[in-house]
């Protein structure tokens, strides 16, 4: 039976998580959200299969029912104060 590798015998073992990992993705993920490119990406990214696409309607049907409707500011191009 072989012995599991100690932290200090394999760097990449970090106990619960491998944190490098984890800051890497932390810091993809905000410097994606940072690059403005969410809204088309999520516009461009079909569902996968009818389940996804049915889930996505009643979220997007629920995410309206609580909506209080669109800026008006937004029809004239103009920026909220």
């Amino acid at each position: 039976m072989k012995a599991t590798p100690k932290p200090q015998d394999n760097p990449e073992l970090q106990g619960e998580g491998n944190y490098v990992a984890g800051r890497r993705y932390d810091e993809a993920q905000r410097d994606f959200v940072q690059s403005g490119q969410v809204d088309d990406a999520a516009r461009r990214a079909p569902p996968q299969n009818t389940r996804e696409a049915e889930e996505m309607e009643a979220a997007e049907k629920e995410g309206r029912s609580h909506a209080k409707g669109e800026d008006p500011a937004l029809r004239r191009g103009a920026a909220k104060p």
